[in-house]
């Protein structure tokens, strides 16, 4: 689910919602056009998180190959603890104290699917 509502919030803010301080640095209130690229950029790469995640647990949406579910699912491991890192080193609150603990625990349970 953590990686379901990052794909609704990037789809949001690709679709030009004003949530931007929220993301991307918390610079603009509605994103411009290459950082609304960005965010569509990262509906693709979430979900394609969340389908390896999911597979890896048990609740394959797609035939997803063993391999690619068990090394996909300990890549997003670090890759989640650097983006919260990045988040809590934001200078926007919103990153800081709302998306930082987020990708955290994500990471964690990412981390326990990627364990089974």
């Amino acid at each position: 689910m953590g990686l379901v509502i990052l794909v609704l919030f990037q789809a949001a803010l690709a679709a030009g919602a004003p949530w931007g301080r929220a993301a991307w640095g918390g610079r603009y209130e509605r994103l411009p056009a290459s950082l609304r690229i960005s965010s569509a950029v990262a509906v693709v790469v979430w979900l394609g998180a969340a389908l390896i995640v999911l597979d890896r647990g048990g609740l394959p949406l797609l035939d997803v190959p063993a391999v690619v579910s068990y090394w996909g699912t300990w890549a997003l491991v670090p890759l989640l603890v650097i983006g919260a890192l990045v988040n809590f080193a934001s200078p926007s609150p919103y990153e800081r104290f709302g998306w930082g603990p987020f990708a955290l625990v994500v990471a964690v349970l990412v981390f326990f699917v990627a364990l089974g």
